[in-house]
């Protein structure tokens, strides 16, 4: 009387592993896109509250002086904000910085604010925003430098 032997292995076979991967990869191909698109609108919606706020500061500047002028630095009428942080995301370190926050025009009945993206950062090609004192709102949306009549809004 012989016994069969029988062995049996548990495991993976190397066509399931590459099926695996396969599906990873694709997933992963689909999915970072997306995600991208959502970091760069999360930090353009930090780069718009800012603006806002740096408006209500040239609100601010404006009560005690009666001016909107010597509000950047150095008393000067435009360049980097004065009387607020010159980067965006405010609330983060200078190093994090991903927008530039800029007075373009200001004289004592009006201003204009600019957040230009970062250069090397994840919204380099995004676009500016600005913001005016008329409470217009503009995004650059094509990244041409200019703003056209259908760029008027921040979420074009």
């Amino acid at each position: 009387m012989g016994q069969k032997l029988t062995s049996t292995q548990a495991g993976f076979t190397l066509i399931e592993l590459m099926i695996v991967v396969a599906i990873v990869g694709i997933i992963t191909a689909i999915a970072y896109p997306s995600y991208q698109s959502v970091m760069t609108g999360s930090y353009r919606g930090a780069a718009q509250a800012d603006l806002m706020s740096l408006a209500a500061a040239m609100e601010r500047h404006h009560s005690g002086t009666f001016s909107y002028e010597a509000a950047a630095s150095g008393g000067a009428n435009t360049g980097a904000p004065a009387i607020f942080a010159t980067h965006s995301p405010a609330s983060e370190p200078v190093s994090n910085k991903r927008y530039t926050l800029s007075i373009e025009q200001a004289n004592s009945l009006a201003f204009q604010l600019k957040a230009t993206p970062v250069t090397g950062s994840a919204v380099a090609g995004d676009g500016a925003l600005f913001y005016f004192s008329d409470g217009r709102k503009a995004w650059d949306k094509d990244n041409n430098g200019a703003v056209a009549d259908a760029e008027y809004c921040w979420s074009c």
